[in-house]
């Protein structure tokens, strides 16, 4: 087995079902800090979603607003900056790193008053990103919030903190497949290849998930030495 295997993202969702997913890395010519989020559904509710970009921010928002059944778990801002940080997370806790942060705390400590969804018996996992562009450089963290048991009686809290390197990118999922319940994410980020065009690991990603689950995509590639950035927002329901 080679631990410094770098995978595709193909390679890597192989499952029906991984749920909401963070890459985070830098493109192969090292000049692009890369940030990608996507998300998935089983439910009528779930599946009912779109990206959108209001403000500089991202948001999940209902496609058909008719059929929402319970927004408490699926509409929350994905994306957002701050300062010289940008912040991606599957779910409100968005609000809670950005507003830490604001207040003088840190990604990780900001964090630390969070847990896991309480969505039983799925439990399921808050993943979280922050890319750093402070000091005209570029760094990023991961993070996971799991329940450590089945009932939910603890949360475990796992930080990630990576040095980039060219081409190589860390992605974190909510799941590993489907099931009942759903079996959570277990152990370190995956390695993943970068490439350089925004479209190519857009297209990439698009393709290589599930036709029938996959709902929405965000990607971002920041020029570091600029601080200037694209992005491209894929969405399955286009209104």
């Amino acid at each position: 087995m080679d631990i410094y295997k770098i995978n595709t993202i193909k390679e890597l969702t192989r499952d029906p079902y991984v749920g909401r997913g963070i890459i985070a890395g830098l493109s192969e010519d090292g000049k692009n800090a890369v940030a990608a989020y996507f998300i998935m559904g089983r439910s009528q509710n779930s599946r009912n979603r779109v990206f959108a970009e209001r403000g500089g921010a991202v948001f999940t928002e209902p496609f058909d607003a008719s059929k929402v059944e319970d927004p408490s778990l699926i509409i929350y801002a994905a994306v957002r900056e701050i300062g010289r940080k940008l912040i991606v997370t599957n779910g409100d806790q968005t609000d809670t790193v950005v507003e830490g942060i604001r207040l003088g705390s840190d990604f990780a400590g900001a964090l630390r008053t969070r847990e896991f969804e309480p969505d039983a018996p799925n439990l399921t996992p808050r993943i979280s990103a922050e890319l750093d562009f402070s000091d005209g450089g570029f760094g990023y963290k991961m993070s996971i919030l799991k329940s450590e048991d089945a009932a939910g009686s603890q949360c475990a809290r796992y930080t990630f903190e990576y040095a980039p390197i060219a081409g190589l990118g860390h992605f974190i999922h909510t799941y590993v497949g489907d099931g009942n319940p759903l079996p959570t994410f277990q152990g370190e980020p995956e390695r993943v290849s970068v490439p350089n065009d925004i479209d190519a690991f857009t297209g990439d990603i698009w393709e290589a998930l599930n036709e029938d689950n996959k709902i929405s995509l965000f990607v971002r590639y920041t020029d570091i030495a600029s601080g200037k950035h694209v992005q491209r927002i894929v969405n399955k329901y286009v209104k």
